[in-house]
């Protein structure tokens, strides 16, 4: 174990750490080798997760969640992630890109109907914004919802969509107008007429959580099932980017920290030259290198978060901790890889799933080099279309 440093989260931080730690270590940290090897989806731990509050940390009471804040939900999928990356990555999307969403645009009614069941988990949830020819550069996105009478019918697809497969509940933005302006949220279930699952992908990483096409083809949606203002759905996407990346940056923690509870029992016991290779000043530099990637990470992480919290986060720090956590993570795990040697390159340790789970959050959530235009914009002044 490494020592904990105390970065004063509060009292409610701690709790949720300590109970998502448990539980992960319990639950899901023995399914973790299967998960990645089978790429299966280990849609039995969701209600799970939900009878311990983990689905709605962020909803307000009245409507089953825990009240709580962003910060509290970092630390969580960080506790998730440190015995999966890819529970991890889907428990994210579920909690966060979808439940979020929701709580933050839904109506009254919208709210009351498709919260409740994602909070338990009797229900997944999922979001999909990105196109094969729309990622980065949201607003060029093709799926159509034309207006009919009593609602809209949508036609198109989706692609690179996080918990496609299992959803029951989605997030969708599609296009009612024109530009940046044209653009609307709407909630898809997964019984709809009209809606399908595509291909399925397979990843090089994050194997478990599942990633698939979605088709629509003249799939009606009630208007009831618009989620924002109509035509508004840039606004409702962008806003929340900046959340997803403070939450789903705690993906990266957790990998560094699996990788360091990994390497030091490692670097204790095996011996060459008659001692422990914990023992030579190499290793031991390595070691110091990974941690304070990692403790470096969660400060600008948290806080991130705390600001979240206070509603005065901004977009470039947003971009900004889930850059750093990103990269650092991927040179962690590639730390941890050389610190095993041979070991490290075989599949009897972990720690090569590990570098394989972390390089998906250098492109997801925003490719890095986008997180590095965005904050140079922001910082300077420029002002240009929206980009994921």
């Amino acid at each position: 174990m490494t020592p904990d440093f105390d970065f004063a989260l509060g009292d409610m931080a701690e709790a949720i750490r300590e109970t998502t730690r448990r539980f992960a270590a319990d639950r899901i940290a023995p399914l973790a080798a299967k998960i990645d090897a089978e790429d299966w989806f280990p849609h039995s731990l969701w209600p799970e997760m939900g009878e311990l509050g983990l689905h709605g940390i962020t909803v307000e009471e009245e409507f089953g969640g825990l009240g709580l804040g962003y910060l509290e939900h970092v630390v969580a999928v960080e506790e998730v992630s440190r015995a999966s990356a890819s529970v991890g990555l889907s428990y994210g999307a579920h909690s966060n890109l979808c439940v979020n969403q929701i709580r933050r645009w839904g109506s009254a009614e919208q709210k009351a109907k498709y919260l409740p069941k994602l909070i338990s988990g009797e229900h997944v949830g999922s979001l999909a914004m990105s196109e094969a020819g729309a990622g980065s550069d949201v607003v060029s996105m093709k799926l159509r919802a034309e207006a009919v009478d009593g609602g809209f019918r949508l036609n198109g697809t989706k692609f690179w969509i996080t918990n496609a497969a299992y959803a029951d509940t989605l997030v969708v933005y599609a296009k009612t107008g024109e530009g940046s302006r044209g653009i609307t949220a709407f909630l898809i279930e997964k019984d709809m007429a009209g809606f399908a699952i595509g291909q399925k992908i397979d990843k090089m990483g994050m194997r478990g959580s599942p990633t698939a096409e979605l088709v629509f083809n003249d799939c009606f949606v009630p208007a009831e099932n618009v989620m924002g203002p109509l035509n508004g759905g840039v606004g409702v996407l962008m806003s929340g980017l900046d959340y997803e990346r403070a939450v789903l940056a705690g993906i990266q923690l957790g990998i560094m920290q699996a990788c360091l509870d990994v390497v030091i029992p490692f670097v204790r016991e095996r011996r060459q030259f008659g001692r422990p290779i914990g023992e030579f000043q190499l290793m031991q530099a390595k070691i110091a290198d990974m941690y304070v990637a990692l403790n470096s990470a969660r400060a600008y992480v948290y806080a991130v978060a705390r600001s979240c919290d206070a509603g005065r986060t901004t977009r470039f720090d947003a971009a900004g901790a889930i850059l750093l956590a990103s990269e650092n993570a991927v040179k962690v795990a590639l730390e941890a890889i050389q610190a095993l040697g041979g070991a490290g390159y075989t599949k009897d340790w972990p720690v090569e799933r590990f570098l394989r789970d972390a390089k998906l959050l250098d492109i997801g959530a925003g490719t890095n080099e986008i997180r590095r235009m965005l904050i140079g914009r922001e910082l300077v002044g420029a002002n240009e279309r929206p980009v994921q």
